[in-house]
């Protein structure tokens, strides 16, 4: 299970959906980036100054749900839920598909929130379970890291080349650019298809999934 959650293929899926569910979140369910949470906690600053309360609670709540999706992902990891839950990766994807499929019927009428609590939730259990790329640590729901992670082994390539920075260069050069090329394909698909975009991203991991009961059944 571990190797085909570390596998490249499988990160860059993961991360392009990312970074789609990125924009599509932040351009049609409120503003909100449901994955990432800085943007969420510089927003909730801004609201607060100016006492926006309701605009600050658009904010708040996708924060607290992905503190909690940390807090139990942890747990799975552990080893705590085994016996009720033995195959973690594939459930949390699986319902993440199934969340997405859901929230594609959801319009833009009801409340932000209803959407981006449960995609900041699942982002988070994403998050912590999918953490390295075969030996390298990468962030499947944001870029920042990433990019340092890429300047990092680009400036070891440069200085002392040997084949792993050239490697580590280029798996965070596919990284970085398969969560902007997500975020692109997210705000196209979203300005075509508003709330409906989100089957295109549930469809994506649909695909992960099957890939990954696949590669699995092989090894």
């Amino acid at each position: 299970m571990a190797g085909t959650a570390s596998s490249l293929r499988f990160a860059l899926m993961v991360t392009g959906v990312s970074g789609f569910l990125d924009a599509y979140t932040y351009l049609c369910r409120g503003g909100v980036f449901a994955n990432a949470q800085t943007g969420n906690v510089i927003f909730l600053a801004l609201d607060l100054s100016e006492r926006q309360w309701g605009q600050a609670s658009q904010h708040l709540w996708p924060i607290l749900a992905f503190v909690l999706g940390v807090a139990i992902a942890t747990h799975v990891k552990r080893g705590k839920l085994d016996a009720l839950l033995p195959y973690p990766i594939r459930w949390t994807v699986g319902l993440q598909v199934l969340v997405l499929a859901i929230i594609g019927f959801v319009p833009a009428s009801v409340p932000h929130s209803f959407v981006t609590v449960p995609v900041a939730f699942l982002a988070a259990m994403q998050i912590e379970l999918f953490r390295s790329i075969g030996g390298l640590n990468y962030v499947a729901v944001a870029t920042t890291g990433n990019l340092m992670r890429w300047v990092e082994a680009g400036y070891t390539r440069l200085v002392e080349p040997t084949a792993d920075s050239g490697h580590a260069v280029r798996v965070y050069s596919l990284v970085v650019l398969a969560f902007a090329g997500g975020a692109v394909v997210g705000a196209v698909a979203t300005q075509w298809l508003d709330v409906r975009a989100a089957w295109v991203a549930g469809g994506v991991l649909a695909l992960t999934l099957v890939l990954f009961v696949i590669d699995e059944r092989v090894d």
